[in-house]
């Protein structure tokens, strides 16, 4: 009998689980059997996947943090690649964490093991030389945007745009009504959504400015409602921490639940910059987005980032349509003066374009993953 067809696969974080969930149901829709082993979390790992170390071990955000966790890193790394070696896959998927996951690739292609990277890094905003070590890595980039393909193709760097999985699952219009019904929010009233990302040290940074602005915003708007949420209980504690510290007074609705359904029930969003920000302008809610890190890493990154804009809405229309608070500007006066103006009609011009945007990249991208990995092992195979 031929072996099952198997797939290592690395996913750093929430949203590379989300993604290697659509992939690994892609796959068996084709190879039913299909095994799949590396790195992943609750969602793959519920298709399937052999997790062989937890995911939240590679979840680390700007280079200071992650200086203090390389010696950990560099020996999974190192654990991943003995085992991928001696037990070689038909292909390895590495789902976004570039950091990790390119060198990984690297590692295991000059092993002979086909290799491919699932979400571009943004190699076409900042340190564009990276396409160099890009393409040392790997058989194949998946891209989720057009203007990412354009750039690999002037590299000659192979590269597929399978279209966003999020545009896939989100639909074209969404209902607040059964959104708030799913998470008890009252119906009549408005509703601010309060993402302050999913890493600690995300919360780290913005709790404080995003729990002042809200105050600000009870202030303006008394019968304004906040729901906030949370990835996990630990995400949990560390918020309710600092609301309790900051602003008690306040009443915040804590949801441990996916960002779509709060996001599907509010009336506007203020949020941390990700892929968070892709989605919300999926669903169609006005937003702001504010983002701060390390002191040193933003000193780092202004001297890098040749992009003008952080937000994947702005990035892919290419103009500021949502407005980006960024390091010293993500401050508590800046992000409520923002939701004000959503609140007061300044959002409506910003969802007709979400709605364009959304008919862009809607091109069912699990399956045009799958297809993509398949047909790079049949080269392989012939």
């Amino acid at each position: 009998m031929e072996r099952p067809l198997r797939i290592g696969i690395v996913a750093g974080e929430l949203s590379g689980d989300i993604l290697g969930e659509g992939f690994i149901q892609a796959i068996k829709a084709q190879y039913p059997d299909a095994e799949f082993v590396g790195i992943g979390g609750p969602k793959m790992m519920a298709q399937g996947c052999q997790s062989l170390f937890d995911m939240e071990e590679l979840s680390v955000m700007g280079l200071v943090e992650v200086l203090g966790r390389l010696p950990r890193l560099l020996k999974v790394k190192a654990e991943l690649v003995r085992y991928f070696t001696d037990n070689p896959p038909d292909v390895f998927v590495g789902i976004d964490a570039p950091d990790f996951n390119l060198r990984l690739e690297l590692d295991l292609k000059k092993a002979g093991i086909k290799t491919v990277h699932y979400v571009s890094p943004s190699v076409w905003a900042w340190r564009q030389k990276r396409i160099h070590n890009i393409a040392a890595a790997t058989n194949l980039v998946l891209a989720f945007l057009p203007f990412e393909k354009a750039f690999y193709d002037k590299f000659n760097v192979p590269c597929e745009f399978i279209g966003h999985t999020l545009a896939d699952a989100i639909p074209l219009t969404s209902d607040k009504g059964p959104a708030r019904e799913i998470l008890n929010l009252e119906q009549n009233k408005q509703w601010l959504a309060v993402l302050p990302g999913s890493r600690g040290n995300e919360l780290k940074m913005l709790s404080e400015p995003f729990i002042r602005a809200c105050q600000l915003l009870h202030q303006r708007y008394p019968d304004l409602g906040f729901v906030v949420a949370l990835v996990n209980e630990k995400r949990r504690v560390q918020f309710e921490q600092a609301w309790q510290a900051i602003a008690p007074e306040l009443d915040f609705v804590l949801v441990n639940d996916t960002a779509r359904n709060v996001i599907t029930a509010s009336d506007a969003v203020m949020l941390a910059s990700g892929t968070v920000a892709l989605e919300c302008m999926l669903i169609k809610r006005p937003m702001v987005v504010g983002y701060r890190v390390n002191a040193i890493t933003a000193f780092i990154a202004k001297r890098l980032v040749k992009t003008k804009f952080v937000s994947l809405p702005n990035i892919l229309a290419d103009e500021e349509l949502v407005k980006e608070y960024l390091l010293e500007e993500c401050t508590p006066e800046n992000l409520a003066n923002e939701v004000s103006r959503l609140f007061d009609g300044g959002g409506d011009a910003m969802i007709k374009r979400f709605t364009e945007m959304h008919h862009w990249i809607r091109k069912d991208a699990d399956r045009q993953a799958a297809n993509a990995v398949i047909k790079l092992i049949g080269k392989e195979n012939r």
